[in-house]
């Protein structure tokens, strides 16, 4: 057990895995609503355990992105990256359209 402390001690964190620890977080939604100019809003489910009775659940966030063409549309399937704030809301930005809606 000493040997394998001493062999995680010796490693040293060089800048690029430092910067791959705070790489910003990667989200993947459907668009609810696209009425705001440069907005969406995206819905993401995230399917949790339940501590106690082990029961798997869905969380729903709604989350407020920033679209700077205007390209997203209602029941588009799309990934958003985090971002400094843009406004009392938005804190995220769209990086893709993943799925067009039909």
């Amino acid at each position: 057990m000493a040997e394998h402390i001493a062999e995680v001690a010796d490693v040293e964190a060089t800048p690029g895995d430092r910067r791959a620890a705070n790489r910003r977080k990667t989200r993947e939604g459907t668009v609810v609503s696209s009425a705001m100019d440069k907005t969406v809003v995206v819905s993401v489910v995230e399917r949790v355990r339940h501590t106690r009775y082990a029961k798997t659940m869905q969380r729903t966030k709604r989350l407020y992105a920033h679209d700077e063409q205007n390209e997203a549309r209602q029941g588009d399937r799309v990934r958003v990256q985090e971002t400094r704030p843009l406004s009392k809301l938005k804190r995220w930005r769209v990086v893709e359209i993943v799925e067009r809606a039909r």
